[in-house]
């Protein structure tokens, strides 16, 4: 009997996962429009300084793993408000947390052969040795992990579907191209370096620029960028589990 919640626990994920890559094997334009933000910048940075191409395309890859969070968000609030199926999926057998991981296991699944070919790219360009390669995954998966736990929990708290698209493209825009992601660190201001570095998709990055010698961290400066995303990653992706278990309470 005992044994009985830890075999419930996540239980339902492939289903979900499943489900979810059949629902978005259809959205067709959404696949199509998926790198366009990542596809720009590049453009941009090839004519004004191709010197910084590497860097860009460091962070278009970091970007597109941190914007899968965006695509969590509008899918579970999309569901959640218009079709109201999240009741009817919290009210079975499965576990509730199965539902945001499938979906965004699911979206993962879909949207991730774009981002590999940015990255076969980013090989041709960016000096990167093996050891260099798995920290980028190793980041890239983890501030994915971040961005779907987040974009699950910010899902409940919209109540309009016209609210959705507008908040969810500005936050992950504005957290994911304003701060040191498509550039260097040492172009932002030193003064407020800190800050981003507590910032998931800014620290990824600059772990990252740092590794390719394109920026230089202090030890504090890793210890911080390392920290804080390990710490925020685990914090929120715990508390997006207890969310998913709350919301079947009726809280």
């Amino acid at each position: 009997m005992r044994s009985e919640p830890a075999l419930r626990a996540f239980r339902g994920t492939t289903a979900f996962l499943w489900t979810e890559v059949l629902v978005q094997k259809n959205e067709r334009l959404a696949m199509v429009t998926a790198m366009l933000v990542q596809s720009v910048i590049l453009v941009f940075v090839y004519i004004l300084n191709p010197g910084l191409l590497g860097v860009a395309f460091v962070g278009a890859i970091l970007f597109s793993t941190f914007a899968m969070g965006q695509r969590v968000l509008n899918e579970a609030a999309y569901l959640r408000i218009d079709h109201k199926s999240i009741d009817f999926y919290l009210a079975g057998p499965l576990a509730p947390e199965a539902y945001f991981l499938g979906m965004s296991l699911g979206i993962l699944v879909v949207y991730i052969p774009p981002v590999i070919v940015v990255g076969v790219l980013a090989t041709l360009i960016v000096p990167l040795t093996l050891a260099t390669g798995l920290l980028l995954l190793g980041l890239a998966a983890v501030l994915w992990v971040f961005s779907s736990s987040l974009g699950y929990v910010f899902s409940t708290f919209f109540r309009d579907n016209r609210a959705i698209w507008a908040y969810s493209s500005l936050f992950f825009n504005v957290f994911g191209v304003l701060v040191p992601v498509f550039y260097p660190l040492g172009l932002f201001p030193e003064a407020l370096r800190p800050i981003v570095l507590l910032m998931p998709p800014s620290a990824a990055a600059a772990l990252v620029q740092a590794a390719i010698g394109v920026t230089s961290l202090t030890g504090p400066q890793v210890a911080l960028a390392l920290g804080g995303l390990a710490v925020e990653t685990v914090a929120i992706f715990l508390f997006a589990i207890y969310w998913a278990r709350r919301t079947v309470r009726g809280v």
